[in-house]
């Protein structure tokens, strides 16, 4: 039911959504600061936030609701690489729940199209709610929370903040980029600036603008507080 309160109607969740949460909480549990429950629900919050201002239908907006959420349940950088754990403990965790198998397959679909490998890939069919979870995950990973994060993962691999001596490469391949142990700085140029050109939609696209300007100007200071110039 809704729970109405002025100025604006809520519309509660879903069990399948509700128990979703609670049940992605328990497999992040322990899950460093770049990949844990709170990046999840920023990533819900923007789905939903960017599928409602792409005007998707309500079906669209629970696979787009359940794919956010289920997006990194087992992520292959914390898998040994296995970038087919994540859409199997997905369908697994749906089919127990009597989820219908069409749903369930658009949701796998979009936990295995959702990461940057695939996109370096090619050949994914872009859905418009794949479209939307997509944009809310890139969106976390650019701006102050992008930041935040790739320093966190940086720390949790034990890699330099920065290195003169080792320049970002160009055009990854999917191998190069998966096996990376580059310094954190390097990260920025290889992917996370590259990001607001790969969204999708035109929400994402605008909200994309002013993170990826915020991303630019850290790493202006950054360089100038290296060379003491600052």
């Amino acid at each position: 039911g809704n729970s109405c309160q002025f100025p604006r109607c809520v519309m509660a969740d879903s069990v399948i959504v509700e128990k979703t949460k609670e049940f992605v909480k328990a497999q992040l549990a322990g899950m460093d600061g770049s990949h844990d429950f709170h990046h999840i629900l920023r990533v819900y919050k923007l789905a939903v936030r960017l599928a409602k201002e792409e005007k998707l239908s309500p079906e669209s907006l629970e696979i787009v609701e359940l794919g956010a959420l289920l997006h990194d349940i087992a992520d292959w950088k914390y898998h040994g690489g296995d970038t087919e754990a994540g859409p199997r403990v997905a369908s697994a965790f749906l089919a127990e729940q009597g989820y219908p198998q069409a749903g369930i397959d658009a949701i796998a679909r979009i936990i295995h199209g959702v990461s940057y490998h695939t996109e370096i890939q090619g050949g994914v069919q872009i859905t418009p709610e794949l479209a939307v979870v997509q944009d809310a995950d890139r969106l976390d990973a650019i701006g102050a929370i992008g930041i935040a994060r790739t320093f966190t993962y940086g720390g949790h691999k034990g890699r330099a903040l920065y290195d003169p001596a080792q320049e970002p490469v160009k055009d990854l391949t999917v191998e190069a980029y998966k096996s990376s142990t580059a310094p954190t700085i390097n990260h920025f140029y290889e992917k996370l600036l590259r990001l607001k050109g790969l969204m999708k939609t035109a929400a994402g696209r605008a909200l994309a603008e002013q993170r990826h300007r915020y991303m630019e100007g850290f790493l202006d200071e950054f360089f100038r507080e290296w060379d003491a110039q600052a």
